[in-house]
């Protein structure tokens, strides 16, 4: 006999924070949700955005008996999906049609930080793994270059910490902070159970990125730069 557990921890989830910009949010949120097509796998990042956005899709789900999966890039999402009842895959299974995310920051050549969420990962392996790359910003995420607003985030190997920190230096980074959690004692964990050295650069060049990654230690840096991606702009209400 099937036995189903009372998950009310999940039916119950909500938002964790306030939603800025929702009404844009989740204007963009049903233009991502009229993109999709029965028999698709979907890519979702993390952070706000991509949260309504799975609240929109879960509706046309239900409405035209959908058939989708989606592959989600953090534990949040993942649970967002349990409790909208979308089906979930994995990269070990599936091959994503399009993936859709958040940023931190956009330049006029559409080079992105993110990773504020922690999940950059992961995120950085559905973008990569996919045919198609939305990343969904307000205005308020477009600056004339990168890093002027945001560090880059380096997500590192723990015991790696101290070795990476110079290396960094090395490359030129002016400032790096261990990332501290809120609401527990210590640094805060990614999704791979790593730490985020939040860094500061004067100038980001295209190698950038490249650089970083070969640092041993470095899980992965928050950097996209020259990456085939399409924005779409949450307006302000």
């Amino acid at each position: 006999m099937l036995m189903e557990w009372r998950n009310n921890l999940i039916t119950g989830l909500q938002w964790s924070d306030d939603i800025i910009n929702r009404e844009g949010k989740e204007q963009v949120a049903h233009q991502l949700a009229a993109r999709v097509k029965d028999g698709e796998v979907i890519g979702a990042g993390s952070g706000s955005t991509v949260y309504l956005t799975l609240f929109a899709i879960a509706e046309r789900i239900q409405k035209e008996q959908l058939h989708v999966e989606v592959i989600p890039a953090s534990i949040e999402i993942s649970m967002t999906c349990t409790q909208l009842g979308i089906p979930q895959t994995t990269l070990w299974e599936k091959h994503p049609d399009w993936t859709f995310d958040g940023a931190d920051e956009v330049d006029p050549f559409r080079n992105l930080i993110k990773g504020r969420g922690g999940a950059l990962f992961k995120e950085k392996l559905l973008i990569k793994s996919s045919d198609r790359i939305f990343i969904v910003v307000d205005d308020s995420k477009f600056v004339s270059r990168l890093g002027s607003k945001f560090p880059v985030p380096v997500e590192v190997f723990p015991t790696a910490m101290v070795y990476v920190e110079n290396q960094l230096k090395e490359l030129g980074a002016s400032k790096i902070i261990l990332r501290m959690a809120k609401g527990k004692d210590g640094p805060i964990l990614t999704e791979n159970g790593n730490f985020i050295l939040d860094t500061w650069f004067g100038e980001i060049g295209e190698s950038l990125e490249k650089e970083i990654k070969n640092i041993t230690g470095v899980i992965e840096s928050g950097l996209f730069i020259g990456y085939d991606i399409e924005v779409l702009v949450a307006k302000q209400k």
